[in-house]
């Protein structure tokens, strides 16, 4: 039994970048000799156990042959006599396909220290275009290293346009392809992901609506600046994406429209559309587009449209989002913020005590909330 670490936590410690999780290979060993050993079997389609102890997942050497359609149509071999280069020919990238024993040695069948060197994604054979999921995953991977200069290969690009057939594209399910989309949002250069997606052919099965954008263009380069300086959630820079993809869209309603066909395509969790649509809709009611005059009557009804009386912390998503978009616009936002707080002042309670009932309690309400709105509206700026 020879055991081995492999894959990212090998790369990522060649590139002196912190190792989040660590999995190994073992060769020459079976089921029944890790079980013996006090491991604990997890895998359903291949044999991966967890450590007794550090949990940690170690997969006996495999091989892999393609049978259907998809990312899941393989058939996976595991036994005594794969060898470690046979386990490490399956792996998507030259990088990925590295290996070190437990006394330090590099084992590199493949090239991925030259390529690491280089700053190259190169596929490692041409068995990379039985899996149309690595498309996304190297798009991922360009959010995350291309601040180390790294580029996709020429060769890999061109095997990427030839997977993007519309068969294999859509045998990938919505769920996995917002997991990589999601994952890719929390890297420091997110656009990266996107345009690598659109140089591969791929942005057209999945956000169709965004195919003529420039993701290299200065605005979307913001969004990596904005993921270095602040703790934002997914939500927070989908919602900022979107806004920016659409930023050229004249109609409001066109692009809330765009924004519910990409809902629907990749199902997008519910507190991730919301805030997309309500980004979209707030920046223009509230003048952040176009730098018009704050008006209570529209603070009130975006206030009502987000829903701020049971759910005061959605405006503070929002505001990360603004703020992102418009720093300049500092004062303005402070002054909604304000507004919003003295609203929520308003006491219901000491309404029905003054002898309001029915209809009446709602409108006293509206009346209350206008006039705190409006109080802070006249305020001189500071």
């Amino acid at each position: 039994m020879q055991i081995y670490l492999v894959g990212g936590a090998v790369r990522d410690q060649l590139l002196k970048r912190s190792i989040t999780e660590r999995d190994y290979v073992v060769v020459g060993a079976t089921e029944k000799q890790m079980l013996a050993e006090g491991y604990t079997r997890v895998g359903r389609d291949f044999p991966v156990f967890l450590h007794p102890e550090t949990k940690e997942e170690y997969a006996l050497a495999r091989t892999e042959r393609k049978k259907g359609f998809g990312y899941t149509g393989f058939e996976c071999h595991a036994s005594p006599e794969v060898t470690l280069e046979q386990d490490l020919l399956r792996r998507d990238l030259t990088i990925n396909a590295m290996a070190m024993s437990k006394a330090g040695e590099i084992i590199d069948p493949y090239g991925g220290q030259h390529d690491l060197q280089q700053r190259v994604f190169r596929h490692v054979s041409a068995a990379f275009a039985e899996d149309p999921l690595r498309v996304f995953r190297i798009a991922r991977f360009m959010a995350r290293y291309h601040t180390y200069g790294f580029e996709v290969a020429p060769e890999t690009l061109a095997l990427m346009q030839a997977m993007c057939s519309p068969q294999e594209m859509q045998s990938i399910s919505a769920e996995r392809i917002w997991q990589e989309t999601a994952r890719a949002l929390t890297e420091p250069t997110p656009y990266r992901y996107f345009q690598v997606l659109k140089d591969a052919s791929a942005l057209q099965f999945w956000f169709t609506e965004w195919q003529g954008v420039d993701f290299y263009t200065d605005r979307f380069t913001q969004l990596g600046k904005a993921n270095e300086s602040s703790r934002q959630t997914v939500e927070q820079r989908f919602a900022i994406l979107c806004w920016l993809a659409f930023f050229n869209t004249p109609e409001a309603d066109a692009a809330l429209n765009q924004l519910a066909q990409i809902r629907a395509r990749l199902k997008l969790p519910n507190n991730v559309f919301s805030l997309a649509k309500i980004l979209l809709i707030e920046s223009q009611r509230w003048g952040f587009n176009h730098c018009n005059e704050l008006d209570a009557t529209q603070l009130l009804n975006g206030f009502d449209h987000i829903d701020l009386w049971r759910n005061p912390t959605r405006l503070q998503h929002l505001s990360v989002c603004l703020l992102s978009l418009f720093p300049n616009q500092f004062s303005r936002l402070a002054m909604i913020q304000r507004c919003a707080q003295a609203a929520l002042e308003a006491d219901v309670k000491a309404i029905i005590a003054a002898g309001s009932i029915g209809a009446e309690i709602k409108t006293a309400l509206i009346n209350i909330r206008l006039s705190k709105i409006q109080a802070q509206l006249d305020q001189p700026s500071t």
